[in-house]
């Protein structure tokens, strides 16, 4: 499992709409347009397929792997994920 920070800038709405309900589905949180989540070489593909049915050539998604513990401050967390079940 890797940890991946998604972001996105879509300029259309329906599209904005359609891409942020795929990522939100594989993330286990973030804030509005950047998430984070683990996802492992299958999950990675799923997300990137369902992804490029949507997107046009206007939109931006950058999806960045991470493999050390983010820096935090304020009420920002970095949630750990061992394999196992997640309860959101």
């Amino acid at each position: 499992m890797q940890n991946y920070l998604i972001c996105y800038d879509i300029p259309d709405k329906k599209r904005l709409y359609k891409v942020r309900k795929i990522a939100y589905s594989f993330a286990l949180g973030g804030q509005k347009s950047a998430l984070e989540a683990p996802l492992d070489g299958r999950l990675l593909k799923e997300l990137v397929a369902k992804l490029k049915q949507i997107i046009k050539n206007e939109d931006k998604i950058n999806i960045i792997p991470y493999s050390r513990e983010p820096i935090c401050f304020g009420k920002a967390d970095f949630i750990k994920y061992n394999k196992g079940i997640i309860i959101v």
